[in-house]
């Protein structure tokens, strides 16, 4: 039988099913180049222009500035490590839609000597094996209770 959904979309339901996990690999593969401060590489990943989502920034970025963004991200951290936790590949039914998915915990080193973490959602339309639309969602720890 049909699932009896309580809520209505817009455009309707894209019956999301399992895509091709080379999506998953593209994203992936971009965030090991970011992480392990490999600019030149990460850029390789995104198309000529991308949407990019990051907390508290959005912007359309043609992608030689892409790489200046990145550059920027690295000023807050001494040292960075991403664990990651799993990730997906899915495509819509009309096949007219590719989106990989991972999900994992970003820690680091403030330039203080101050550790943190994060945990992170990254979704990335995919389009002809690059990355048009990257959107970041955050889940922050709350702060330690003070003794």
């Amino acid at each position: 039988g049909t699932a009896d959904f309580p809520y209505t979309l817009e455009k309707g339901w894209n019956n999301w099913q399992t895509g091709d996990p080379q999506n998953a690999v593209i994203l992936l593969k971009m965030i090991k180049a970011w992480e392990t401060k490999n600019v030149e590489e990460c850029v390789t990943y995104f198309a000529d222009s991308v949407v990019m989502s990051v907390d508290y920034y959005h912007a359309k970025l043609s992608n030689d500035s892409i790489a200046s963004f990145l550059n920027g991200t690295y000023t807050q951290y001494k040292d960075l490590k991403v664990e990651m936790q799993d990730w997906e590949s899915v495509i819509s039914e009309d096949k007219k839609s590719e989106w990989a998915t991972v999900w994992y915990k970003q820690s680091w080193t403030d330039a203080k000597g101050v550790a943190d973490s994060i945990q992170l959602i990254n979704e990335a339309k995919i389009e002809n094996g690059k990355i048009t639309v990257f959107d970041e969602y955050s889940m922050h720890y709350p702060a330690a209770a003070k003794k």
